[in-house]
């Protein structure tokens, strides 16, 4: 099977914090990466890819190019400042004019309400440890949905819940930068699910005509041997980083092997999970309405047995083989000789994107559909000539995309994929060096140049074949 079905979105992915830049435009307020980075001094993404200012050019260049969905996120304190209260006129009217934009180039706008960038203020009062963080994100989607749930199809709640704890409370290079706090982590990726709940609740209550679903990374875990120990470990990982929430997502409570992995990690690092009836109420309400999931992929892990305290090193330079990831009562992350790596050490897996794709539909049988809502390799891209050629790129696509079609050959109702990302952008703590994009972006000037990608997944995405 080399074909996809006509239906199937041939899309790419952005977030408005790593794209928009136009930070002090409007009344804006700060989210909590805008003084965790000047503080850093090290990337500066008050232009990030402008496109704040230069949306009309990237839409059209998505039209040109086969492009038929497009990722984009509402940045929460362009709308409300404080994240709460007034909210800022210009914000709401940027986004309609962008939603819009999107339209008019017959491009479909899968719209996320939260993409790691809670308002300052409310990441003060706790993030997502706090109960004032999910009233005020309720609040937040409610009015997004009144707003501009007229001319959007497509919401997701939240974009990842695991990388945003891992970041914040394990590999602490979000802020807070927190290190190694598993019931930190664990408690607020429970609350995150119950605030995506309430969200679908508010939704469906108001009966919108759209659809509504979460964004989660999804990483296949294997043990590096066939020994219990490894095995074991790899699946005490895989249980923390995806059965919890996918259990959460479309069980509406954590299974008893999901609660004796969770129970067994907590009682290692000295911590309890915190919940309420009421909040597994409403969980279940989401499970049982929820339209469709995203799955984020870029790699999958080899697990062996570990014992002794969480030793973590983030790769955010490119020097390859300077990571590492071990918890204490999971386990370490190890190369496999056979797997190719990038240089930020992710393996090139693409079975574990099969795999996954085949897990969620026999765990889960009453999901609805998937989209793969982000996949893309790192590089670092040299513009030459006003080209690109990123033949590793397409390589690496390619091979995702051939794991997508034998993931629908067994039964898996896949309808869509977006490439992450749209053009280059400004990424977190990799600042600009690591490139994703289709369009290759001068930061010194903000001028687009279409990659050798570009050109190729427009051959793809307007035949439907993979050849």
């Amino acid at each position: 099977m080399n074909k996809f079905p006509e239906h199937f979105v041939f899309g790419a992915a952005t977030a408005a914090f790593q794209a928009e830049g136009a930070l002090l435009e409007g009344n804006r307020g700060k989210n909590y990466w805008d003084d965790y980075l000047k503080e850093q001094g090290m990337f500066d993404p008050s232009l990030a890819s402008d496109f704040y200012h230069k949306y009309p050019e990237d839409l059209e260049l998505c039209r040109t190019f086969g492009i038929n969905g497009l990722r984009i996120s509402i940045a929460w304190s362009r709308i409300f400042p404080s994240g709460v209260g007034k909210f800022d006129p210009s914000g709401v009217q940027f986004y309609h004019k962008l939603i819009d934009e999107c339209i008019a180039n017959g491009v479909e706008p899968f719209v996320t309400l939260h993409h790691f960038d809670t308002p300052l203020s409310l990441f003060e009062k706790g993030d997502w440890l706090s109960q004032k963080t999910i009233i005020a994100y309720v609040d937040f989607a409610e009015f997004c949905f009144k707003e501009y749930g007229n001319k959007v199809n497509y919401w997701i709640t939240f974009n990842e819940p695991w990388s945003v704890v891992a970041g914040q409370y394990i590999i602490g290079h979000f802020p807070p930068n927190i290190k190694y706090d598993l019931p930190k982590a664990i408690q607020a990726m429970h609350n995150m699910m119950v605030a995506h709940a309430k969200v679908v609740e508010k939704y469906k209550k108001a009966e919108y005509l759209g659809e509504i679903g979460i964004v989660h990374i999804l990483e296949s875990k294997y043990g590096i041997t066939n020994h219990l120990e490894d095995t074991r470990s790899a699946r005490k990982e895989h249980i923390l980083a995806n059965q919890f929430l996918l259990d959460a997502t479309y069980r509406g409570h954590y299974a008893e092997d999901t609660l004796e992995n969770i129970e067994e990690i907590l009682r290692e690092n000295k911590g309890v999970l915190k919940t309420t009836r009421e909040e597994f109420e409403m969980l279940a309400y989401a499970a049982d309405q929820i339209d469709f999931i995203g799955v984020n992929y870029y790699a999958s892990h080899f697990v062996k047995a570990y014992i002794g305290e969480s030793t973590i090193h983030h790769n955010g330079t490119g020097e390859k083989g300077s990571s590492r990831f071990a918890l204490k009562g999971v386990g370490e992350r190890v190369n496999n000789p056979e797997v190719p790596t990038t240089d930020w050490d992710w393996p090139i897996y693409p079975q574990g994107l099969e795999d996954m794709l085949v897990f969620i539909k026999e765990r889960y049988p009453n999901y609805k559909k998937i989209y793969v809502t982000e996949n893309g390799m790192g590089e670092k891209d040299v513009l030459c000539d006003k080209q690109v050629q990123d033949d590793s790129r397409i390589a690496y696509i390619f091979v995702h995309l051939k794991a997508i079609l034998k993931a629908i050959e067994r039964g898996v109702n896949v309808e869509g994929y977006f490439v992450w990302s749209l053009m280059d952008v400004f990424s977190w703590t990799n600042g600009y060096k690591k490139r994703y994009g289709l369009f290759y972006v001068d930061f010194k000037n903000q001028n687009r140049y279409a990659k050798k990608s570009a050109y190729w997944y427009k051959k793809i995405s307007n035949s439907k074949l993979l050849e």
